[in-house]
């Protein structure tokens, strides 16, 4: 019921919305002489901030359309080349001569399938395109997966992440963005293990929870305190109708936003009075900046449940990847095993979803790489999502990572 319950809710808003728009249309056209008035300004700009946080957001666009190399302008094409029931594999393609694409390492980009679209990692992107060839896994949102697709979860995920790599062949590196570090970082041992020709030159496992047990956040000790069965009945519901995926067990996008907000809640409060602020002194810039970071923000999706409580479950209660008892698809999960493929983890000194040492577990469990394959990183100064977006990961943390993959060629 919860679903439907949220459908409920956001049609019978409709009218509301509808006036508030129509409101905010006439307090600030330019037609009308109130609008240049402090009353005007003041209801434009609240009904504003009411029509964006009751909207319903969509998946946003990337809008990369270009990229600068030597100070030359390059296209950028935006391809699908893999689809699979919930993921395409989509490529940034540079429209520059064949001897300029062949010394771009082909790097993977494992995009987080935690509640956010892959268009998060946009900054991300953009940082890596000038120099590298770069694949991005888009997740799809589940309740736009029918049910006869058959469900998905932590060990599909591995699987899915396996068949990209062998897809883009033996000269690939793998970055993993938060969640699915333990998803790459168990492809490579199983790929490792079974002696697969298509391992990975390199993995860059980034601020991702490989054990939660050292340093642990709010986030680590919520999962703890609540037992598998009070997730499956307080998050867990079904897609209703008319969406294609009607039935699925998901774990939904609105709950989990409504999670992000509750943990940074006051955070979030000052943010909209600041957007509130500037909207009545026509703070263009500022205004323009928060109204991005919060399209993308507020823009979430379902997960599949069968993922969400395997993983609540493998990475987050038991650490089955950090003890060494993790499986994929009954074989067991041994990093150790891992050593043609070079590891590099990156950490926020001030992160509060992974704290600092959770990913950087992951050198003690690849025991069998040694010197130059092995490098760890903590950038000072920034939070979870300073790990991969943002000045600090332009200027220090990229080349850094660009350095690491082409010394690993």
């Amino acid at each position: 019921m919860l679903y439907q319950a949220y459908e409920v809710t956001h049609a019978a808003m409709a009218p509301i919305r509808a006036m508030s728009q129509i409101t905010q249309y006439v307090n600030s056209s330019i037609y009308n002489p109130v609008s240049y008035t402090p009353f005007g300004k003041s209801m434009a700009a609240v009904c504003n901030v009411f029509n964006s946080v009751t909207r319903r957001y969509g998946k946003p666009e990337w809008g990369i359309s270009e990229t600068t190399r030597d100070g030359k302008s390059i296209a950028i094409d935006i391809d699908t080349v893999l689809c699979t029931p919930f993921c395409d594999l989509i490529n940034f393609q540079k429209t520059q001569s064949p001897k300029q694409a062949l010394s771009d390492p082909k790097v993977l980009l494992v995009s987080p399938l935690s509640g956010h679209y892959a268009t998060l990692l946009r900054g991300t992107v953009q940082a890596m395109l000038p120099d590298h060839d770069v694949y991005v896994t888009d997740w799809r949102d589940a309740r736009s997966v029918p049910l006869s697709m058959g469900e998905f979860d932590l060990d599909d995920h591995v699987e899915t992440i396996i068949d990209f790599i062998r897809f883009l062949g033996p000269d690939v590196h793998v970055i993993a963005v938060c969640q699915p570090s333990v998803s790459v970082l168990a492809a490579a041992a199983v790929m490792a293990k079974n002696n697969d020709p298509c391992q990975p030159k390199s993995m860059i496992l980034m601020g991702g929870p490989i054990d939660t047990r050292v340093n642990p956040t709010a986030v680590n000790r919520h999962a703890k305190t609540r037992d598998l069965a009070w997730f499956k009945q307080n998050v867990i519901t079904r897609v209703p109708f008319p969406h294609l995926g009607a039935m699925r067990a998901v774990y939904p996008g609105f709950v989990q936003l409504s999670g992000f907000m509750t943990m940074n809640l006051n955070r979030h409060v000052d943010a909209h009075m600041e957007l509130y602020n500037h909207l009545v002194e026509g703070d263009g810039d500022s205004e323009a900046q928060h109204r991005a970071f919060y399209d993308e923000y507020l823009s979430v999706m379902d997960l599949p449940a069968a993922f969400f409580l395997q993983t609540i479950q493998v990475v987050f209660k038991n650490h089955d990847l950090a003890k060494g008892t993790m499986t994929h698809r009954g074989q067991l999960v041994d990093p150790a095993m891992i050593k043609k493929t070079a590891l590099m983890t990156v950490e926020g000194e001030k992160d509060d979803i992974c704290g600092v040492g959770q990913t950087g577990a992951a050198h003690e469990l690849c025991s069998g790489l040694k010197g130059q394959k092995k490098l760890q990183f903590v950038q000072p100064g920034v939070g979870h999502y300073g790990v991969f977006n943002g000045r600090r990961w332009r200027d220090e943390t990229q080349p850094r990572i660009a350095a690491f993959i082409r010394q690993h060629r």
